[in-house]
């Protein structure tokens, strides 16, 4: 058996699970971390929420979390990654929860592993469950890391989950087309329980799944829909259509915008709300608290308008379908005189159709090397954006440099917006706190 790790502070537990016992590799596959759930005897004891997909899962997390708060429930949420702080990717009631609580449930995991090697985001999920068995939390909502099929989180079984959109990004492990990520994703679907699909177009290995576990899909502009009807105004309808060629009840509601602004947020919101309508016998929640929850959600860093004059948008979109939604957030913003962007992304992301996307969306970008050894350098930046001929570009050794540039650059009625990567938007919220 191998020596055990024991530290009193959660930052030496990173730094262990960053460098040490797996090198901070992604390893997907459930039966290590089964293994240990096994060890550990976990179970969640109440109703569990999965959200997977390729973009949106945090903003159905958040969603959910706010509303069933203003419900009255206690609601734990994992997520990830994480912004500033390690602690946010596990949270009680929207609070992330304290180191003690975290290096308690890292000790529990490390004693029961044995000889078996986890990975960080395996520690991440086992702990969070843990903390929120411990919390008497009364729902969990667990966000899916990477797929699904093979995600850590998919050794707990989901009450409901939700897909929220179908996109390639991580092809490295989920495989080069629309399909084969469909296939990873649809793994998170439990026989006869609902899985909501927050898309219309329904690829046809993700359908063929659910068919032969007989889960039952519930699809977004046919089951449930959502509509904008003023600036202020949405309505939402749930019409469940069944196999048998039966209708269910109509519920729908006139609800206010959420406060989470981009152009798929009411999808993301009906996403949440159909959720809720099939627990809706295990947690009942009134229509107020679903209003109040809309209101006071909020979601860090997803097409987030900071405080203050120029307009400043931080966005951690990364990959080609966050682009085409930034873009359409973008074009239902007022006219800005002068258009800057603040840029870098990972290296394993798919720049180039990025760039494609967005290009034309702003008159100059700062780009710069990220903090991460994942990240493009600047070298290598310049290259990317050198097949744009049409695009100002300015180049700097960091993104806080990139960003004070665009700032000294900008006029009051400019736009800034920042984004590419979690890194990226996480680089500038730490320098302005």
């Amino acid at each position: 058996m191998n020596n055990k790790f024991s530290a009193n502070s959660l930052s030496q537990w990173l730094n262990y699970l960053e460098n040490g016992m797996v090198d901070g590799k992604i390893e997907l596959g459930l039966e290590r971390v089964e293994s240990v759930r096994k060890r550990m005897d976990l179970h969640p004891n109440c109703p569990v929420i999965v959200v997977a997909g390729t973009n949106g899962k945090g903003s159905v997390c958040a969603y959910l979390t706010q509303i069933y708060h203003a419900a009255g429930y206690r609601v734990g949420t994992l997520t990830s990654p994480h912004l500033l702080r390690f602690n946010e990717r596990i949270a009680v009631d929207g609070q992330a929860v304290g180191d003690d609580e975290i290096v308690s449930a890292f000790a529990c995991i490390e004693e029961a592993r044995q000889d078996v090697a986890l990975t960080y985001f395996e520690f991440n999920t086992l702990a969070a469950v843990q903390i929120f068995n411990l919390q008497q939390v009364d729902v969990m909502v667990l966000e899916v890391g990477l797929g699904g099929r093979l995600d850590a989180v998919n050794i707990f079984d989901a009450d409901v989950s939700v897909i929220t959109t179908v996109d390639l990004d991580h092809e490295a492990y989920l495989g080069n087309t629309i399909e084969d990520v469909a296939y990873e994703k649809a793994g998170v679907m439990r026989s006869g329980r609902p899985t909501i699909l927050g898309q219309e177009y329904i690829p046809l290995k993700l359908n063929n799944y659910a068919q032969k576990i007989f889960a039952d899909l519930l699809i977004l502009g046919k089951d449930f829909a959502c509509n904008q009807r003023t600036e202020s105004m949405w309505t939402y309808c749930f019409q469940p259509q069944f196999s048998n060629g039966l209708v269910g009840h109509e519920h729908k509601f006139d609800l206010p915008m959420p406060a989470l602004q981009g152009g798929f947020q009411l999808n993301n919101a009906a996403c949440a709300l159909t959720v809720l309508a099939c627990l809706q016998e295990l947690l009942p929640v009134e229509v107020g608290a679903i209003r109040q929850g809309l209101i006071e959600v909020k979601h860090t860093g997803r097409f987030e308008v900071l405080p203050g004059k120029p307009m400043r948008i931080v966005d951690v979109g990364h990959n080609p379908h966050a682009a085409r939604a930034l873009r359409q957030s973008l074009q239902a913003l007022p006219t800005a005189a002068k258009r800057l962007a603040v840029f870098s992304m990972l290296s394993d992301k798919d720049i180039e159709t990025v760039l494609e996307i967005l290009r034309d969306q702003f008159d100059e970008w700062f780009i710069a090397s990220l903090s991460t050894s994942r990240g493009l350098n600047v070298k290598q930046l310049q290259m990317h954006f050198a097949k744009f001929n049409s695009c100002q570009v300015h180049s700097f050794d960091n993104i806080q440099l990139a960003y004070q540039a665009a700032l000294t650059r900008a006029g009051e009625n400019d736009r800034i917006v920042i984004f590419g990567s979690f890194h990226t938007v996480a680089e500038i919220l730490t320098s302005l706190t």
